[in-house]
């Protein structure tokens, strides 16, 4: 079973895997803003209990894609996605308090969600099985389709949102800014140079794809460049920091914008 999305407006571009170091610019943006708070973050790599594939599938018959509409007592987004590939369960909550519990059979993935529960401040949680033993690709694909989704639930009709996000984030040496617009239009320009084709046993590729298939389902207008940066890890960490704290923008409300929907047109959904 696949979740799917309109591809009217979805147009990628992608930079090769390798390029010229002297590509990169050397401008650094400041991030938009600095706050301080304390972030209370619970991460665990333990094996858990996976999710039993007789789970009751929380999906419509409009080709698997839910009902859009934020969950009652917040703004949460629970999927479950089982294929003869993969189980996912991903819960989140926009308003969290950056708890963390990922288990997704991929320990450097569930690094990388961790970052998104840290610095965007929602809570997340992701558990997984899948055909690893293979590779790490249908797994790491599909949890990222399961976020877009829980995201596309969670956001609901998007009233009273910033809807934009733009931050840079360092890490290191490397430097990632990431601008995104909850558009409702699919788009990702993705421009990330790795030195290495792994960090650890994680292939480098599956970012591209990972942001790629968030993308698909979320519905988002996605930019990810790499302005610095010669250590894969750091610069993919950089990247999911970067992206949590945009997000986190985009997400968070507009008290001017007295509850409603922040677009022209009056509407944010993919029609």
């Amino acid at each position: 079973m696949e979740l799917s999305v309109s591809r009217r407006s979805l147009n990628y571009s992608f930079l090769p895997q390798s390029c010229p170091r002297s590509q990169l610019s050397q401008h650094v943006l400041l991030p938009v803003h600095l706050q301080q708070r304390k972030v209370q973050l619970f991460s665990t790599h333990l094996a858990t209990r996976p999710v039993r594939s007789k789970i009751p599938r929380a999906f419509d018959d409009n080709n698997g894609f839910p009902s859009i509409s934020p969950a009652q007592g917040g703004r949460t987004g629970e999927v479950r996605r089982v294929t003869k590939e993969t189980n996912v369960y991903v819960k989140i909550n926009l308003d969290g308090n950056a708890l963390a519990e990922n288990n997704s059979g991929i320990p450097f993935l569930d690094h990388m969600l961790d970052q998104l529960a840290s610095h965007g401040l929602f809570d997340v949680h992701v558990k997984a099985t899948g055909d690893i033993h293979i590779d790490d690709h249908h797994t790491n694909e599909d949890v990222a389709l399961a976020i877009g989704t829980a995201l596309l639930q969670a956001l609901g009709d998007r009233k009273g949102i910033n809807r934009f996000g733009d931050f840079s984030a360092p890490l290191d040496e490397a430097l990632v800014h990431v601008s995104l617009d909850l558009s409702g239009r699919p788009h990702l320009n993705y421009d990330l140079c790795f030195p290495t084709e792994r960090v650890g046993n994680y292939d480098t590729q599956l970012v591209e794809h990972f942001f790629q298939s968030l993308v698909n389902t979320s519905g988002m207008t996605l930019h990810i460049r790499q302005l610095a940066g010669i250590n894969s890890h750091h610069i993919i960490e950089a990247t999911f920091k970067a992206f949590a704290r945009a997000l986190r923008q985009a997400t968070e409300p507009d008290p001017r914008r007295c509850g409603s929907v922040p677009s022209s047109k009056g509407v944010l959904t993919r029609t």
